[in-house]
């Protein structure tokens, strides 16, 4: 008996490691030490060049795969004095957003918020966000967004898939987001 109850410890034991480690197998770590900040990225994703791109615009990272999947760093100057919660609570904060996108008539996008929320790591607070949006061609895509403050820089961290794709990479993208912090 006692054997039997020591096997079935062993067990859960082992499957509650695997598991642990099976949500962050797969992923490979980005560090910034210039800009502050660090994150988790899926493999076989590759860097994408942004010498030339938008200012602000850090780090962008797409799947090789599956190219309409990607990643980035915007990193924007804000008031020193200013933190997170100064910009307003997650929800204030992700309309905002929103309607930035909503009223760029440029892009002709239209975002949904779906969720919006605060987290704590090391005394840092994130801002985390969800979105679905509507491009010009009627397709969807589900966005997740971290967005921290530090220093006087706003530090916002994107992800992106078609919503076809979304159940698929969910877990993995959720992962990924909160991977993301300030150093």
């Amino acid at each position: 008996m006692l054997k039997s109850i020591i096997s079935l410890i062993l067990i859960i034991f082992t499957i509650t490691l695997t598991s642990c480690t099976s949500a962050l197998s797969g992923l490979q770590g980005y560090v910034d030490n210039i800009d502050g900040y660090q994150f988790l990225y899926p493999n076989g994703w590759m860097s994408v060049d942004v010498k030339n791109a938008s200012e602000g615009l850090d780090v962008v990272y797409k799947d090789f795969l599956e190219p309409s999947e990607n990643l980035s760093v915007i990193v924007s100057k804000i008031d020193s004095n200013k933190n997170l919660a100064d910009l307003g609570t997650p929800t204030d904060v992700g309309y905002r957003f929103m309607k930035m996108v909503n009223q760029d008539s440029s892009n002709q996008r239209e975002a949904e918020l779906i969720s919006a929320e605060k987290r704590e790591q090391n005394l840092q607070d994130y801002y985390l966000l969800e979105y679905k949006v509507k491009l010009s061609d009627n397709q969807y895509r589900h966005n997740l967004a971290s967005v921290a403050t530090k220093n006087g820089k706003l530090y916002t961290f994107n992800i992106s898939t078609t919503e076809s794709r979304w159940q698929n990479v969910e877990d993995l993208f959720k992962t990924v987001t909160k991977s993301f912090s300030l150093s």
